[in-house]
């Protein structure tokens, strides 16, 4: 049976359209809550292939997506070069704060194979447990979002420390985007060594940059990475994901050369759709609020992501990841919902 993520990403709509929902496995299921309880801190679990490959095949098991990704973190990029990293409840992740040349010296490539040996092992083990035409998505933050985490020190709302450093300090912050895109890089061609068929690079405040800088700090060093990719795995798709650019994400499609386009919430698919080169495809983009709505607003926000995707490339997802209040039921209807389209 062919995989329906892989044949959209090939260029080739399907309908109705495959779905799988970024943050499908977490904190909304009953079956991860009980894992968590057990496994102590975020960083074990995340680092601990038997327990990170079971969630991973969580929602699959309950749901039947049509593709599971892999559970991780971004942040385990950084934390695997040698950079310090700490999750606390109720806070999220919180790091050493990047501010000089100094703290360029305390990454260090070498250790990346090692320290992502157990994530290897979680891909590896969750392919052999998946069925053929269930695909398996890797991942890892684009160098932007990461960066953005070293500088704040972790979650921001107005990320003013980056973006002060790329107009004070541009060399000092194209040199870490240096260093976060070649390990990156190196980070997804492990993980589709290991079993991964699609890579996604999550660019989760991409949208925080003006033009200018968006192209020097977002899609040149995306840029970079889809072309080393393709030089290491030339079959395997690359999704990339640019939350809040608004207007840009034409613009970035085409000039990184991603397979696919993820359209974050507040993208106008009528609008947006025209702007995307044809041979690119999309995903996205239901409001997770709708999905914690359920209901008549569920479906209305449903039906109105189908009837603009019909005719094109199209993975159906939602414009951010599920958050922890949704309902079970709900995500159960919305597969109803796609599948019945």
């Amino acid at each position: 049976m062919p995989n329906p993520v892989l044949t959209v990403l090939a260029g080739e709509p399907v309908w109705p359209p495959p779905v799988w929902l970024m943050r499908q496995a977490g904190r909304y299921l009953p079956e991860y809550r009980a894992l968590r309880a057990k496994a102590g801190s975020f960083l074990e679990l995340a680092m601990t292939p038997a327990l990170a490959a079971e969630i991973t095949l969580q929602p699959i098991r309950r749901f039947g997506f049509d593709a599971a990704i892999l559970f991780s973190d971004i942040l385990i990029l950084p934390w695997a070069l040698g950079w310090g990293l700490d999750y606390r409840e109720g806070e999220g992740p919180i790091l050493p704060r990047f501010r000089s040349e100094l703290d360029l010296c305390k990454l260090d490539p070498t250790r990346l194979q090692t320290g992502t040996a157990p994530i290897m092992e979680t891909v590896d083990r969750s392919r052999g447990a998946l069925a053929p035409e269930t695909a398996l998505i890797g991942f890892a933050g684009s160098p932007f979002t990461v960066a953005c985490y070293m500088v704040e020190g972790g979650g921001s709302k107005e990320h003013a420390e980056i973006r002060l450093m790329a107009h004070r300090e541009p060399d000092l912050l194209d040199r870490l985007i240096d260093i976060l895109t070649a390990s990156t890089a190196d980070y997804l061609s492990g993980q589709i060594a290991a079993g991964a068929q699609v890579a996604m690079l999550f660019d989760s405040w991409a949208g925080v940059l003006s033009p200018l800088l968006f192209e020097r700090f977002v899609t040149a060093p995306t840029r970079r990475i889809v072309d080393e990719l393709r030089r290491r795995h030339p079959e395997t798709p690359i999704i990339g994901f640019p939350r809040l650019a608004g207007a840009r994400v034409g613009a970035y499609a085409a000039a990184t050369g991603v397979n696919a386009v993820a359209l974050d919430t507040g993208a106008d698919l009528k609008l947006t759709f025209p702007t995307i080169p044809p041979q690119v495809a999309t995903q996205g983009n239901l409001d997770p609020m709708a999905l914690v709505a359920g209901g008549l607003a569920l479906e209305r926000e449903a039906r109105r992501v189908l009837k603009a995707a019909r005719g094109r490339p199209h993975i159906f997802n939602l414009g951010h990841g599920v958050v922890p209040q949704t309902p079970i039921e709900h995500v159960a209807d919305l597969l109803r919902l796609v599948r019945g389209a």
